[in-house]
C-alpha cells in the first residue's frame, strides 16, 4: 500500500525545506511525526499537514490503514515560481527581490508490502 501526497507553490524556498526534508527521509510515520512536531523550522509544520494529508490519502484507498507499519519512502522539494518585486534603493536604483516558492513530493509506503514484493 502506497499514498502520494503533494503540496505545490509553498511559500519558502526548497532549499530550507530539503533541510527538514533530509532528517525525516526514511523514517517511519510516527517517528516523522514526532520530529515534525518539535522542530523549530516554519516549513516543518507545512511537512507535516502533507504527511497527515499522505495518511488521510492512504486512509481513503485502503479502507483501514496501520500507520505504524508505514513509512516514508520517498520525499522531495523542487523549485516552485519565483515571484519577483523591486525595492528602492540608493540613487535612484532598484533592486530585484525573490520570494520563492517549492512543490513537495511525499510518498509512504507499508513495510509488509516492502518486504513481499522483494521475493518476486
Amino acid at each position: 500500500m502506497e499514498a502520494i501526497a503533494k503540496v505545490k507553490n509553498l511559500r519558502g524556498s526548497a532549499r530550507k525545506a530539503r533541510l527538514m526534508i533530509d532528517i525525516i527521509r526514511g523514517k517511519s510515520v510516527t517517528d516523522a511525526q514526532k520530529i515534525l512536531l518539535f522542530s523549530k523550522k516554519r516549513v516543518a509544520t507545512d511537512i507535516a499537514k502533507l504527511l497527515n494529508s499522505a495518511i488521510a490519502n492512504a486512509t481513503n484507498k485502503e479502507g483501514s490503514v496501520d500507520i505504524e507499519d508505514m513509512y516514508i519512502n520517498k520525499i522531495y522539494a523542487d523549485d516552485g515560481p519565483i515571484m519577483k518585486r523591486h525595492r528602492p534603493r540608493a540613487q535612484g536604483r532598484a533592486t530585484v527581490i525573490r520570494r520563492r516558492t517549492c512543490h513537495i513530493t511525499l510518498q509512504i509506503k507499508d513495510k509488509q508490502e516492502d518486504s513481499s514484493g522483494s521475493e518476486s
